[in-house]
């Protein structure tokens, strides 16, 4: 019997692609109005694809083989070797992500490379904040992506061909390649589309082991590390809280307290101290990073030599967080 879909189903799944599609222009848009103006590099698929434009011949970086289908390309034979080493692990929303991100950049190409320089150039370090905003719309770009349960590709799917043979974490493996990618700009001779001081976009050669060479794999460093930062901001959102754990001698005290005065719930949980073999109950109090100084100063007043752990959880569903529906 086959599956029914409901037209909220239906309405669900649109709105995911199109988040889908607004997050690969995004992507498209940070790289090629910001990033590469300012000279900038990054890693993955994209930064392997503009370091290919860079060192091809005109007649071929500006017919077919544009960043945009460059990216196809390599995602392409990524998918590929994925599949027949890894087996199909992507789904549709990865393939359409790929594809999205490829119509993208080609799209953004038509818009005039100087239009971002032009709005920044009175900026002091303008080059550095372009990057920086560069960074922040692809981070926006994934990270909406990955939200609606896509994926962009790339050095994705290195990381899980190397882990079909040996387990590394996936952060270690996309580290090593996208550094790979932008050490190795260094000792290529390059011709970009690069502003100058003035914010004038002109054709540039950057020649091997130059200043601008070096420059520029300090942009992607930089600019990896922005992505990062403005991915795992997006994604965790309003949903950041702290975990507290909360060891004292008068516990039902102090959760009757965190109830009362803090209006937030308290769980306990069995515990036992190594050293004296007691047994005894940890509280543990869930809520919102604003409210953390406010929950902590009640439990100084409560127990001064209570010891306590804060740490930091990425999500919280349930009743007085966000609802699971939301998911």
């Amino acid at each position: 019997m086959g599956m029914k879909l409901s037209s909220r189903d239906i309405l669900v799944g649109i709105k995911e692609y199109i988040l889908m599609t607004f997050g690969m222009f995004c992507y498209a848009f940070g790289w090629q109005m910001c990033v590469l103006p300012a000279g900038g590099m990054g890693g993955g698929a994209a930064g392997l694809a503009t370091l290919i434009n860079a060192i091809l011949p005109e007649a071929l970086a500006g017919g077919f083989l544009t960043i945009g289908n460059l990216i196809f390309i390599i995602n392409c034979i990524l998918l590929i070797l994925g599949v027949m080493i890894v087996g199909w692990k992507f789904g549709i929303k990865t393939l359409y992500c790929i594809l999205m991100m490829s119509v993208m950049f080609n799209l953004v190409e038509f818009l005039d490379p100087a239009l971002m320089v032009d709005m920044l150039k009175g900026v002091d370090a303008w080059r550095l904040l372009l990057v920086a905003m560069g960074a922040a719309s692809c981070g926006v770009g994934i990270a909406v992506s990955f939200m609606q349960g896509g994926s962009t590709g790339g050095t994705d799917i290195v990381a899980m061909i190397i882990n079909k043979f040996r387990t590394v974490s996936y952060g270690k493996v996309l580290l090593m390649t996208d550094c790979g990618i932008l050490i190795s700009s260094v000792f290529l001779s390059t011709t970009v589309q690069m502003a100058n001081d003035a914010g004038v976009i002109e054709i540039m050669n950057i020649q091997p082991l130059a200043p601008d060479a070096f420059a520029r794999m300090v942009y992607g460093f930089m600019m990896i590390a922005v992505i990062g930062y403005t991915v795992d901001l997006v994604q965790s959102g309003n949903q950041q809280s702290n975990q507290i754990l909360i060891f004292c001698k008068d516990y039902e005290a102090m959760a009757n307290m965190i109830m009362t005065k803090a209006n937030r719930g308290a769980t306990l949980i069995d515990a036992m101290g190594s050293y004296s073999k007691t047994p005894s109950k940890a509280v543990m109090v869930v809520c919102r990073k604003r409210d953390t100084s406010t929950i902590l100063k009640l439990i100084r007043e409560q127990d001064p030599q209570a010891f306590l752990t804060v740490g930091s959880v990425m999500g919280v569903y349930g009743q007085g967080f966000d609802a699971l529906n939301k998911l």
